[in-house]
């Protein structure tokens, strides 16, 4: 089974903005057919996120987003990364690491400080924008 880390914007893709590169990833997660990991420090960008008033969300539409991404994803303690190069964007770092800790098969990213290490440096899984992760789930 593919096992993936989705950063908050590809996360937004799914939950709220239902972007049509991210539709194959929403149906085999919720198909049970890809595992998606996060962890605390994910989860704490993503309800950050949420409340931020472009994304115009009520409080009960924040508690909804935030508690079906929760229930869908495997969440992964923190704990010792394997040396990893350094994000350009500080905040993208933690996406880098909860890959490397959880031993994903792809970082999904829209991040261009992410999407800029691809190829540049050995990494044990790939960075990939949502319609190439798409590409790799079987229908």
């Amino acid at each position: 089974m593919l096992r993936l880390v989705l950063d908050t914007n590809v996360v937004l893709d799914l939950f709220h903005w239902g972007n049509v590169d991210a539709v194959p990833i929403m149906a085999a997660l919720e198909g049970g057919r890809i595992t998606c990991f996060a962890d605390e420090r994910t989860l704490d960008e993503l309800q950050r996120v949420l409340t931020y008033p472009q994304l115009k969300l009520t409080p009960n539409m924040i508690a909804e987003r935030y508690a079906r991404y929760s229930s869908l994803v495997r969440l992964v303690a923190t704990g010792e990364t394997p040396p990893l190069p350094r994000c350009k964007d500080r905040d993208d770092q933690k996406f880098l690491e909860l890959a490397a800790r959880c031993s994903a098969d792809v970082l999904v990213s829209k991040d261009k400080a992410l999407l800029k290490l691809r190829g540049r440096t050995k990494l044990e899984f790939q960075i990939l924008k949502p319609a190439q992760a798409a590409a790799l789930i079987a229908p």
